[in-house]
């Protein structure tokens, strides 16, 4: 079953994340699915609805989003992805008005799946560094 996670897991980043099918998070999560991610931004809907409207959000303030899976592990139920993220900032993301900067940033999902369907994500980025590259928090010093 771990080599069936893995390559649903590797579907949702390569078809979803950095194509934009929407269709994916249906096809590849439970409806029902449970993100424990940094605070979504006022508006954004639970579950998978949830989902595709905040890589959307992301997709618009960065057109050129890309998702580099760095490294995939499982075991059981469980799918880890360490993963690069990259993109300039050409529209608008929170409010923020597009500076042009470029991303980098490194991040980790840890996927539990429940009959061939992510159940739920817990996603890490470095969400300081890429605020930091925007230009909108200060360097560490």
């Amino acid at each position: 079953m771990s080599e069936a996670n893995k390559a649903t897991a590797r579907r949702f980043y390569d078809e979803f994340l950095n194509k934009g099918d929407t269709s994916v998070v249906d096809a590849v999560c439970t409806p029902k699915v449970v993100i424990h991610a940094p605070p979504s931004p006022p508006g954004i809907a639970p579950c998978t609805e949830g989902l595709k409207q905040m890589i959307g959000m992301y997709r618009t303030a960065f057109p050129d989003f890309h998702v580099t899976v760095d490294e995939m592990v499982s075991e059981g139920d469980v799918v880890v992805v360490r993963m690069t993220f990259q993109g300039t900032h050409t529209g608008d993301l929170m409010g923020i008005p597009p500076t042009g900067n470029k991303i980098n940033i490194q991040g980790v999902d840890f996927l539990r799946f429940v009959g061939g369907k992510a159940a739920e994500v817990w996603h890490h980025e470095e969400e300081l560094l890429m605020w930091q590259q925007l230009g909108v928090a200060p360097p560490m010093e």
